[in-house]
């Protein structure tokens, strides 16, 4: 195929005018479809209906006797700390479970470090609080998950970014950005990130457990949620940050979350924080001024429902043949772009999206383009903090809402604007 970077000053007007009327006829569909986030299809939803009558009238005591539907249980029913620490490799010891979010248990850790402090050891148990040391600073993989971002923002927490390389986090500029004692934290999504789709390497774990941050109340932000979202036979691995930081000698650095969102109910599921036995009593300590404890019903129809690890596996089975068939279909429609020199793309085992890379200065004229036609993405920048992407280039394709039909038609847009983008940066 012939790339749009060797045609001529004089053959680029005719592509324009080609891809102009590929554009029109797709206005003229009227389409209204929404890929702004990457949420479960309804079908994925229903395949967990179960949970709703899974408790019969009389069902609400858990293996311990704890009456569910009364106050109590701060860190989570025994069951549900098991099944929510099997996802992530942690020990029931060393998890608390919260409500259906993830997101809060991390913005909620971030305000209280700022007002509080974070444990660092037996002696002094707290630190200064974050927000009585001056201006903080968190590290940014880029590109990475704006939410994370938000909570940064909203905090006032300046945000430095790193490059994300195919196995991860550029190590060499972690390492020397944690020489500055101002720097608090990192956030990470290690296994099929947001967006790009990677999983950090063996060697990028082990160098996250062997970090010597000059400040003491640093934190690894290691938002491990899409743990289990396979969508191949041949699942990335991901090392157990908790165990190579106990290996490592640093069993107090990793804070890592995951959540039952994109397996149960976005809305109704289940959320934990697992960390250091001492971590966790000193959150716990914390949090018991915050609440008397999260849903023990929702807790408990999870743990009958799934009834373990290998229940939950076998859910996500069930999530992959909703999905995988919707990555084809992305990947599919990408590829020309890629073989016209006006892309590139990873083409992922799991998670939730595809990070689409165009040429620079086309991200927001290809965002806006979709949306005259109809489709509705993810903002251009919101791969990166305060939502300024540097070269305009990354947008971030969530496919799992659609039906497979929808997405094909989005798809064609999509690749019609991205090319549209493309020609009119070349013909300037």
């Amino acid at each position: 195929m012939k790339k749009y970077t060797e045609y001529s000053k004089a053959e680029l007007p005719e592509l324009h005018k080609k891809l102009l009327t590929e554009f029109d006829a797709h206005k003229t569909k009227s389409l209204t479809l929404d890929m702004s986030r990457g949420k479960p299809n309804p079908r994925q939803i229903d395949s967990a209906n179960g949970l709703i009558t899974v408790l019969g009238a009389d069902d609400y005591r858990s293996e311990d006797g704890t009456d569910c539907r009364n106050y109590g249980v701060l860190d989570g029913l025994p069951e549900a700390r098991k099944l929510m620490g099997d996802i992530v490799g942690a020990p029931p010891e060393q998890v608390i479970v919260g409500g259906n979010s993830s997101l809060t248990l991390m913005h909620d850790l971030v305000a209280r470090a700022l007002l509080k402090g974070v444990y660092v050891g037996p002696v002094t148990g707290s630190k200064k609080p974050w927000g009585a040391q001056g201006k903080i600073k968190f590290i940014c993989p880029v590109p990475g998950y704006d939410r994370h971002f938000a909570i940064c923002e909203f905090f006032g927490i300046e945000m430095v970014t790193v490059p994300l390389n195919a196995d991860g986090p550029d190590m060499n500029a972690v390492e020397e950005l944690i020489k500055d004692k101002s720097v608090k934290g990192i956030w990470c999504v290690p296994k099929y990130a947001n967006p790009e789709g990677i999983t950090y390497s063996d060697e990028v774990v082990k160098r996250f457990a062997a970090l010597s941050p000059a400040a003491d109340d640093f934190r690894i932000f290691w938002d491990n949620a899409y743990a289990l979202h396979h969508i191949t036979d041949t699942p990335d691995s991901l090392l157990n940050i908790i165990n190579e930081c106990e290996r490592a000698g640093n069993p107090h650095l990793p804070y890592v979350f995951c959540s039952t969102s994109k397996i149960s109910f976005g809305g109704a599921g289940l959320s934990a924080v697992a960390a250091s036995a001492e971590n966790i009593k000193f959150i716990k300590s914390q949090l018991a001024v915050q609440t008397i404890g999260s849903d023990k019903l929702n807790q408990l129809r999870h743990v009958r429902f799934y009834k373990d690890i290998d229940g939950i596996k076998a859910q996500m089975e069930k999530h992959r043949t909703f999905i995988a068939p919707k990555f084809d279909v992305v990947l599919q429609k990408l590829a020309p772009l890629a073989d016209a020199g006006i892309a590139r793309f990873v083409k992922p085992t799991g998670g939730y999206f595809v990070s689409f890379h165009g040429l620079d200065g086309t991200a927001k004229r290809t965002v806006s383009l979709c949306k005259e036609a109809g489709v509705v993405l993810t903002g251009a920048g919101a791969t990166y903090p305060y939502g300024k992407d540097p070269r305009d280039e990354n947008i971030r394709i969530a496919p799992t809402y659609p039906s497979v039909t929808e997405l094909n038609a989005a798809m064609d847009v999509f690749a019609t604007a991205a090319a549209l983008a493309a020609v009119e940066i070349l013909l300037k």
